[in-house]
């Protein structure tokens, strides 16, 4: 499947910086992020399956996979001339760019943002999948504003939560369900050791949904592992929640910048 994407900074030498946002995201939630770095690299974003303008799967339930999302991602680029990148993931984007960092050969440098090696399996996924195809992201969209950002955010921010509220309502439920029938199979904590190269993990303080001792564990397995020779940067920064590229952005920036150069 091509997946719909956005692109700035193309006249950039360098192997482009990919991104991959959370489950009921669109390449929106990386404005700040998009603006920051194409002053310097080619970058781009991409939407998941059933997201934003990205074409909705045509599969049944529990049969996408993040060998499948993986699929999604590896197609866009092939179609865009990419071949080497740099990724940069977000909750399931993160475990996304976990996978594709263990897995494809082609990711140069790695940051995982908000999310975990392990994300509460079938118990936690497969019913929120059964929901959103019988009823879209209506029954969900409050919980998740109230897990993407902190309550003093939201407060002091109604039109901005607004504006991701309609975000997350705009996700197809079949889009919604099919990325949740891949976390609902998703535990890589063995697997950690298989990235390689460098990677900066970065934590929200008080992200309830991915919790900083989440990004630890996955910081402390990556760097444990025999081929990465310690090349693990770890940042936490507050105020954030589960999206702290929307709340937090000029941390978020400084980190990537640092990072990625």
């Amino acid at each position: 499947m091509i997946l719909h994407h956005v692109e700035y900074g193309a006249e950039h030498d360098g192997d482009p910086v990919v991104f991959l946002g959370s489950i009921a995201s669109t390449t929106d939630m990386w404005l700040p992020q998009l603006d920051a770095l194409s002053a310097t690299r080619r970058v781009i974003a991409l939407d998941h399956r059933g997201h934003g303008q990205s074409p909705d799967p045509d599969v049944a339930p529990g049969e996408t996979t993040f060998d499948s999302l993986a699929d999604d991602v590896l197609s866009t680029l092939d179609s865009l001339g990419v071949g080497n990148f740099d990724v940069v993931g977000l909750s399931l984007g993160g475990a996304l760019a976990q996978y594709l960092a263990a897995t494809s050969g082609r990711v140069t440098r790695a940051a995982f943002l908000c999310t975990a090696a392990y994300f509460g399996g079938d118990d936690k996924w497969l019913p929120r999948a059964e929901l959103t195809r019988a009823e879209g992201m209506a029954p969900m969209v409050d919980g998740v504003v109230g897990l993407w950002f902190t309550e003093e955010f939201r407060a002091a921010n109604p039109a901005t939560t607004e504006f991701y509220r309609r975000m997350i309502l705009s996700t197809r439920g079949v889009g919604y369900a099919s990325c949740a029938d891949a976390l609902a199979t998703w535990d890589f904590a063995d697997r950690l050791p298989e990235i390689t190269v460098p990677v900066l993990v970065l934590a929200g303080a008080e992200d309830e949904s991915t919790p900083p001792a989440a990004l630890k564990a996955i910081a402390d397995g990556i760097a444990g592992g025999a081929g990465n020779g310690g090349q693990v940067t770890y940042v936490e920064v507050s105020p954030g929640a589960h999206v702290p590229t929307v709340e937090a952005p000029d941390q978020v920036n400084a980190a990537l910048v640092d990072f990625f150069g």
